[in-house]
């Protein structure tokens, strides 16, 4: 349901504005329009913002939009939608619009929410990040075939890496399903702008970002026979003493590539900069493995892209209690310092 409790609504056959103050079922809210209280089907309602948005100049004169503040958000999130087949997880955003100065349309915020569509619920960690910082994060659970409104985002953090991270796990655990699953969206400005334009064509309301489309099993076991191994003259180590048996792990890790690759002229950017991603993680993960309380990472400064990538995986790995890229003697500002739990 893509309606809730505040929402500012048009009536179709009257062009009236009006809002919604309950949610009687599926089918029905209950509205009112400059005071006069009474009940409506969903298809005989709009937003007035989609209104304004394919029908330019609808009206003549700047309407004053009501300030929606926290203690204002419904409490009821969840609302069933109409899915009856299983067609995945869904991130839905539903562009708010409202007139400038100039009574022109301009976008003014997202709604942001996560639709369910198949049969079965989940638990979920959402985290909204901008400028690669944690502006909001919620823990909730979402049932079969429901969509959980989540929150509100103003419309200019577009233009400021805004993406979202979300960590699935099932209500009902299930030894052949994964334990969790993480996604992650990242929205490219041009293309939102883009798929906007688009719903002043097609007439539509909801711009979707597929999470997944049905839940990972586990990965299966293929572990062989221990003595198998042995026989074939494989060495098999006591995992009790697997730490003796890792590589030594590093504190100061270098990721310029000339000090991962003796040559490297043949490798485009895109390749490069994967190749020091395989070298983050395998060092990242053995500090993890000895319990180092830090580490230094070393990305240098050139145009930020490395650090950028590094940044953003730290902000969701677990085990990270904070990260700094500060100024040093010995570095500059071409390293991040990692503490770990």
């Amino acid at each position: 349901m893509k309606y809730q409790v505040g929402d500012e609504i048009l009536v179709l056959h009257s062009n009236e504005e009006g809002r919604i103050i309950e949610i009687m079922n599926d089918e029905m809210v209950m509205i009112e329009v400059r005071g006069v209280k009474f009940p409506a089907y969903m298809d005989q309602i709009d937003f007035p913002y989609y209104k304004r948005f394919t029908e330019k100049k609808l009206f003549p004169e700047k309407q004053s939009i009501p300030k929606i503040y926290v203690d204002q958000i419904p409490k009821e999130k969840i609302q069933k939608n109409n899915s009856k087949e299983d067609e995945g997880v869904w991130l839905n955003l539903i562009p708010k619009f409202s007139l400038d100065d100039f009574n022109d349309e301009i976008v003014e915020s997202l709604k942001i929410y996560i639709s369910n569509r198949t049969r079965v619920g989940y638990q979920f960690d959402y985290i909204q990040i901008c400028l690669g910082n944690e502006n909001f994060s919620i823990v909730s659970s979402i049932p079969p075939h429901t969509d959980f409104y989540v929150h509100d985002v103003p419309f200019a953090m577009v233009n400021d890496s805004l993406h979202f991270n979300i960590d699935f796990s099932l209500t009902e655990p299930h030894k052949k399903k994964a334990d969790h699953f993480e996604t992650q969206v990242k929205i490219k400005p041009k293309q939102l702008f883009q798929r906007i334009e688009t719903l002043k064509e097609e007439q539509k309301s909801t711009i979707s970002y597929p999470l997944f489309e049905v839940y990972p099993d586990q990965l299966e076991d293929n572990r062989i026979a221990l003595d198998t191994l042995r026989n074939a003259g494989y060495k098999v180590y006591d995992a009790s003493k697997i730490k003796q048996n890792l590589p030594a792990a590093r504190s100061v890790i270098d990721l310029h590539i000339e000090k991962l690759l003796d040559k490297h002229s043949h490798l485009n950017n895109a390749e490069i900069i994967q190749v020091q991603l395989e070298a983050f993680e395998k060092w990242f993960e053995l500090a993890q493995l000895h319990h180092l309380p830090s580490m230094i990472i070393i990305h240098g400064v050139g145009k930020g892209k490395l650090k950028a990538e590094i940044h953003d995986l730290l902000k969701v790995k677990k085990g990270v209690k904070s990260f700094v890229n500060q100024y040093s003697d010995f570095y500059g500002f071409g390293a991040t310092e990692v503490f770990f739990d």
